[in-house]
């Protein structure tokens, strides 16, 4: 069980890095966008390069990024009974999910796209339109890139999901983690778990003389104490 779950978190700093990555060709788009709105109402330079660029952006953007939504749960989900159930049965459907849907899917259209970019490599295939851009296997191998990081993310859930419901308590909280970990936004390292850093220095009661002679209660944090 160990095996996997550091298997799983491999998988899982490989896609979480380029998923992160990738979300910054985001302002890349915005900016091709803009630029191109601007240049072709203010100064009649539209180009279909840039109008193809834009798509091949956005294709690049979505299919680098699908694994980590994945991963962070942020994918569509139509659970009109899943939600209902404990989570001892989401866990096994999720699990029956990946290995019987996500992982062979993931699996077929991986193979086939090679297949589907090398032939436009070797093709030389460009923009149907005349001033397109060329090189058209670039994008297409962005499939075969895409669905292999969409795979790796389905191996990974799987083998959280299998360490929770098998594995040992302790694993199984770290696997756990592990799984909402993106969501929460908080990094772990491999090998310790996330601790709550304390925000506020502890506090201790000293007694202080008070006017009339009679020691006094105050509080006071231990960073106000220059000797500790």
């Amino acid at each position: 069980m160990n095996t996997l779950l550091h298997l799983a978190r491999l998988s899982d700093r490989i896609v979480v890095a380029i998923g992160r990555a990738s979300t910054w060709l985001a302002l890349v788009l915005i900016a091709v966008i803009l630029f191109d709105v601007v240049t072709r109402r203010f100064f009649v330079l539209g180009s279909t390069k840039l109008q193809e660029l834009q798509w091949h952006i956005h294709t690049i953007l979505f299919m680098f990024c699908v694994g980590f939504a994945y991963l962070s749960d942020d994918h569509v989900r139509i659970d009109l009974f899943r939600a209902k159930m404990s989570q001892r049965t989401q866990d096994w459907i999720e699990l029956i999910g990946c290995v019987v849907f996500v992982i062979p899917y993931c699996g077929i259209i991986f193979y086939l796209s090679i297949g589907f970019a090398y032939d436009s490599f070797v093709g030389g295939e460009v923009s149907s339109a005349g001033t397109g851009l060329s090189h058209r296997w670039i994008i297409k191998s962005c499939m075969t890139f895409g669905f292999a990081l969409l795979l790796l993310s389905g191996i990974c859930i799987a083998l959280n999901r299998i360490v929770i419901l098998l594995g040992p308590p302790e694993l199984a909280n770290l696997a756990r983690h592990s799984a909402s970990v993106h969501k929460t936004d908080l990094v772990a390292t491999p090998d310790q778990p996330v601790e709550h850093v304390r925000t506020s220095p502890p506090t201790h009661s000293i007694a202080e003389p008070s006017p009339q002679g009679k020691p006094r209660s105050s509080t006071r944090s231990s960073t106000d104490d220059p000797s500790s």
